[in-house]
């Protein structure tokens, strides 16, 4: 069985499954099927709306988001699809914290349902910092389908890294 780095967690039979379909030239089309194509968010002002929405709909209370952006610096080579970043600063006697979420340019051309995966990964971060069973929690409460949006969004990059093309 070939080696299938963004797959790695997963268990034996879950890699051998998405192998034969590597062989079978077919994961491509899987994905086409699961998704039916490319999101509209296209600009760095339509990604901080549409995170608003989401953090309007479940995180009315939490700390503001003060930038979204796309960011071109963000690749998977260094593990990362996207980032939570929160930035104190001394004003008079408080401290003011700035939160800002910074998503890997690549999603610019991904179905929505992956775009919205990040989107919830790192507006759950503004609540809980560290990827433990609440986290996840929260992410699952923010999107149901959170964690076959993950599989998945593994499987597309797998079959960049394979093939060099986007399946839509």
């Amino acid at each position: 069985m070939q080696e299938l780095k963004y797959l790695s967690a997963y268990s034996d039979q879950t890699r051998a499954q998405v192998s034969r379909l590597i062989e079978q030239n077919k994961l491509g089309e899987v994905l086409r099927q699961r998704y039916s194509g490319m999101h509209g968010i296209r600009t760095d002002r339509a990604l901080y709306d549409y995170v608003q929405d989401l953090k309007g709909e479940f995180l009315r209370n939490a700390d503001p988001i003060n930038k979204v952006a796309f960011d071109s610096k963000i690749h998977v080579i260094n593990h990362a699809l996207g980032l939570h970043t929160s930035i104190s600063r001394v004003q008079g006697s408080k401290l003011k914290a700035k939160h800002e979420i910074r998503v890997a340019s690549m999603f610019k051309e991904v179905p929505l349902e992956f775009l919205r995966m990040i989107a919830v990964h790192e507006l759950a971060h503004v609540k809980e910092k560290q990827h433990d069973k609440a986290f996840y929690k929260l992410c699952t409460y923010m999107e149901p389908n959170y964690h076959q949006y993950e599989f998945d969004l593994r499987l597309y990059l797998t079959e960049l890294d394979l093939t060099g093309q986007r399946p839509w």
